[in-house]
């Protein structure tokens, strides 16, 4: 049973969502270069010092719920349910992260980020850090001794997906199509032993997957 959080918790999390939602609003009015930790701070009315025991970089304030995402993807490989599949598990976490990435309202973030070199790199690297998450997650799932570029390759997929669905016009069909492709080069490339099939179910699903 999931215990409740204390005071003390919910206290800290109400503060870093008010520093978030102060940094976010400022980026946007005035530009993300035009606004410094020290602007975030007092408009938020908290230390310096607060905000970055919450946030590592002015950076990090764009993406407050990079942790979030990254627990919620490794927990849809290590905490499904005993014989449910892992690619639709995956599916069902990424169709979640899409709606989320392209609620209303996101459009203007994501115009900031990209406009942003800075943000630009921050989101890569938390990206690629997801992936090697995800990957080590999988690899440990199938009992694995160590991360392998079958498990790395797949990962890299499923994070690589969300970004490649917000940006067409109808990204939860987007998410649908391309794992249709993931789950057919996982059923070719996978390294726990199962039997694979014969003939690759689309065309460059083994070249893909590096098979």
């Amino acid at each position: 049973m999931t215990v409740p959080p204390g005071r003390r918790e919910r206290k800290k999390a109400a503060t870093r969502n008010k520093i978030a939602d102060t940094a976010l609003r400022l980026f946007l009015e005035r530009g993300y270069d035009a606004v410094g930790i020290r602007d975030v701070a007092a408009e938020a009315d908290v230390a310096v010092t607060t905000v970055f025991s919450h946030f590592a970089s002015k950076e990090a304030l764009v993406f407050e719920q990079d942790e979030n995402f990254e627990q919620r993807l490794t927990q849809a490989v290590t905490g499904r349910a005993p014989h449910e599949p892992l690619i639709p598990a995956l599916r069902h976490e990424v169709h979640a992260l899409v709606r989320h990435c392209t609620a209303d309202g996101a459009a203007p973030i994501w115009r900031m980020i990209d406009e942003t070199p800075a943000l630009r790199q921050h989101e890569e690297s938390m990206r690629l850090r997801h992936a090697e998450s995800l990957a080590t997650a999988i690899a440990g799932d199938l009992g694995l001794p160590q991360t392998t570029t079958a498990c790395r390759t797949i990962a890299r997929f499923v994070i690589d997906a969300s970004l490649l669905a917000r940006e067409v016009a109808d990204p939860q069909a987007a998410v649908d199509e391309i794992f249709e492709m993931i789950e057919a080069a996982w059923e070719v490339a996978r390294p726990d032993g199962r039997p694979r099939p014969a003939n690759p179910p689309w065309p460059g699903a083994a070249l893909a997957v590096g098979g």
